[in-house]
């Protein structure tokens, strides 16, 4: 992977966090109280709302999709996070206690990355925005049919490898729509 793709995922990563960190000042941690399905369906129907946009040509909120896709990075964070502290009983938590895991999971995400794009090369520079949001939602659908098997998988990867693709994917599409 280039240097140039890695300071790319970098900033995009920075300024999710910069996000994920002043939420956490505003509204705490109150997504602490959400189930991992409900979590799945919150980056769900940010994706739905991205498809729609990018369908219909025209939104009437005053969100664009680039927020939709930080939020689903977020969220898609808050979700492994949910993974790693599913024996934590406190809901209220300091962001200075979740940044390092916020750091780890994100670093553990990009290695991900790394390996895939070495595999792949960079064809992710060559897709559509809509093909990567495509990829998203289906995605999405693959970690909801695994949640509605309580976890239970035969062959296939478990939730937090599907969020860690969604995080890359959606990075893609950040990175690429920072270069229309």
């Amino acid at each position: 992977m280039s240097i140039y793709t890695i300071n790319q995922y970098n900033q995009v990563l920075e300024a999710c966090k910069e996000i994920f960190q002043k939420k956490t000042q505003d509204y705490g941690t109150a997504w602490r109280i959400l189930r991992l399905p409900s979590i799945t369906d919150q980056i769900f129907i940010k994706a739905q709302r991205i498809r729609s946009i990018q369908e219909k040509g025209t939104q009437k909120i005053d969100e664009n999709i680039s927020t939709e896709f930080i939020g689903i990075i977020n969220y898609c964070v808050m979700g492994m996070m949910q993974i790693e502290l599913k024996d934590n009983p406190d809901l209220e938590m300091d962001y200075k206690e979740l940044k390092p895991l916020y750091d780890r999971l994100v670093d553990e995400t990009q290695g991900l990355l790394k390996d895939k794009n070495h595999d792949y090369g960079e064809a992710w520079r060559d897709m559509r925005v809509s093909s990567i949001t495509d990829i998203i939602l289906m995605k999405l659908l693959r970690v909801k049919q695994i949640e509605d098997n309580q976890g239970k998988t035969l062959v296939s990867e478990g939730i937090k490898a599907n969020y860690q693709d969604i995080i890359n994917y959606a990075v893609f599409a950040l990175i690429k729509l920072q270069n229309i």
